[in-house]
């Protein structure tokens, strides 16, 4: 009697694999990253700020203020996961590096080249220094007032 002859298993169309990898991919992709519930190692220096009275006088925009802060994360520190639906600013980091995290990533901005992002109505993220200095940005934003 012969012996059955081995069948290898039938060919997986290229079609279906591709599907396949693409639902895996975009199932990682998906994925959102969160940020941390707490501020840690921060030291926060109000440089200047224009009162509410001065922006609604200039710009029309009553009730807020418009401020300068330079803010320092020590190694290890961070800035807990916030928004700017009411808070738009621009951060310019002047010493050292922040990685800032968003749900979609992480980026770093370095004071070697200015590295500069925008706090928009969109923006949800957190901030960390992972390295052994301190790091330092100013943040200029516009706030409401208190």
């Amino acid at each position: 009697m012969p012996l059955p002859v081995p069948q290898s298993p039938a060919p997986v169309p290229a079609p279906a694999l591709c599907a396949a990898l693409l639902t895996l991919v975009a199932g990682a992709a998906a994925a959102q990253m969160s940020g941390p519930s707490e501020h840690a190692g921060l030291t926060v220096e109000m440089l200047a700020e224009l009162p509410a009275a001065t922006m609604e006088a200039t710009v029309g925009l009553p009730g807020y203020t418009l401020r300068m802060r330079a803010i320092e994360i020590a190694p290890g520190g961070q800035i807990a996961e916030h928004g700017h639906a009411d808070r738009p600013g621009i951060v310019t980091v002047i010493d050292g590096a922040w990685i800032e995290g968003q749900p979609s990533g992480e980026q770093t901005f370095e004071a070697a080249v200015l590295g500069t992002f925008p706090e928009k109505e969109d923006t949800v993220h957190w901030v960390y220094n992972r390295s052994d200095a301190p790091a330092t940005a100013l943040v200029c934003d516009i706030a409401k007032a208190e």
